[in-house]
């Protein structure tokens, strides 16, 4: 069996660089949140960017369940951790990393909307043509699996995995990460570290 996923890995400096840009679309926009609400977990790094680069320290969470591997997900997403803040009357942006599918981000903005927030601005750093949800801001649409700064290891612990499950040669998963940009000594570290964990 092969693999048919490609990867891209960005940098923390290309994440920064995505992160700056959007900041000033919003900004040139005219549009100022009064909370920046970071779905968790793959939007907490950008979510907290944002705050920093739009100046606004108004930080909130909610937690979607969703993916339970690279390009896996379980049926339809769940709120597991509501709003932490009141939204009430206040305008605000939904943070996360990527509009994969949509699906989390829709059950996002339908959450804030019922908890009575007054305007609601979608942005994310990646958009996937199939989302069925297009962001208000994004920076960079594409087809590959991002494999993001914080989460490389996650990623290599379920390709790993897979490569097991589905007999997948292991080498295969190596030469495509490498090939979207992932580090091939921290490859190296990772899948070592991966495979002694078992």
């Amino acid at each position: 069996m092969s693999l048919n996923i490609e990867f891209e890995v960005p940098s923390w400096d290309e994440i920064y660089d995505m992160l700056l840009r959007l900041a000033e679309r919003i900004r040139g926009d005219r549009f100022h949140p009064d909370v920046i609400v970071g779905v968790s977990r793959g939007g907490w790094p950008p979510a907290r960017v944002m705050s920093d680069l739009l100046g606004n320290p108004e930080l909130a969470n909610v937690r979607v369940e969703f993916y339970v591997g690279v390009a896996e997900t379980k049926g339809e997403p769940v709120i597991t951790q509501p709003l932490s803040v009141p939204v009430k009357g206040r305008r605000v942006l939904i943070m996360d990393d990527v509009a994969d599918t949509g699906k989390s981000l829709r059950l996002v903005r339908d959450h804030v909307e019922k908890n009575g927030a007054t305007e609601i601005k979608l942005a994310t750093i990646y958009y996937k043509p199939w989302s069925e949800i297009k962001p208000d801001y994004y920076v960079r649409e594409t087809e590959a699996w991002i494999v993001f700064p914080w989460e490389r290891k996650e990623t290599v612990r379920n390709m790993v995995e897979r490569c097991k499950v589905k007999g997948i040669p292991l080498e295969e998963v190596k030469r495509r990460l490498i090939e979207g940009g992932f580090d091939q000594r921290l490859l190296e570290r990772f899948i070592r570290e991966v495979l002694e964990e078992v």
